[in-house]
C-alpha cells in the first residue's frame, strides 16, 4: 500500500474538512497500512467519575480509520463509515490523552476495512478495540 498524503498533509486536510475537531485529534505517525493518532482529552470528553466517555473513544476510532483511508486515497472527504463495532475493555486512565493505533486490513475500490486499538497514553493495556468499514465513493 502506498500513501498519497503525509502525516502533516493529513492533519491539515482534517482541519480543513472538519474544523470542529481541529486540535483534538492529532496524527502522530502515518505509514503504509498504519496510523497512530492522539486524542487530546479535554473536559467535554469526560463522563462522571473523570474517565473518557465511550462516545469520545468511538469518535477517536472513527477518525483514526478515516485518516488511514485518506492517507492512502488522498483528499476523499466523501468516504463514509458504513459499519462499526467497538469493544470497551477497561476504564481509560483519568487525566491522560488516549492513543489509537490503526491498521488497514483491506483497501478495495469500494470498501476499506480498518482495525483500531485504543490505549491510555503511557499504559500498556488497551482500553478499547474497534473495527470499521468505510465506503469509498466511485471515481468520476
Amino acid at each position: 500500500m502506498q500513501l498519497k498524503l503525509t502525516g502533516a498533509d493529513l492533519t491539515n486536510y482534517l482541519a480543513e474538512v472538519f474544523p470542529q475537531i481541529d486540535g483534538t485529534f492529532v496524527v502522530e505517525t502515518l505509514d503504509p497500512g498504519a496510523v497512530r493518532m492522539r486524542m487530546r482529552v479535554q473536559d467535554q470528553h469526560l463522563r462522571p467519575g473523570g474517565t473518557v466517555s465511550g462516545p469520545s473513544l468511538f469518535a477517536l476510532a472513527d477518525v483514526t480509520v478515516f485518516a488511514l483511508v485518506l492517507g492512502h486515497l488522498g483528499r476523499e472527504a466523501l468516504a463514509v463509515t458504513t459499519n462499526a463495532s467497538i469493544d470497551f475493555m477497561r476504564k481509560p486512565e483519568g487525566g491522560r490523552d488516549v492513543i489509537a493505533e490503526g491498521r488497514l486490513l483491506k483497501l478495495g475500490r469500494s470498501l476499506a476495512v480498518g482495525d483500531v486499538v485504543i490505549y491510555s497514553d503511557g499504559v500498556a493495556a488497551p482500553v478499547a478495540r474497534s473495527t470499521l468499514t468505510y465506503s469509498i465513493p466511485p471515481k468520476r
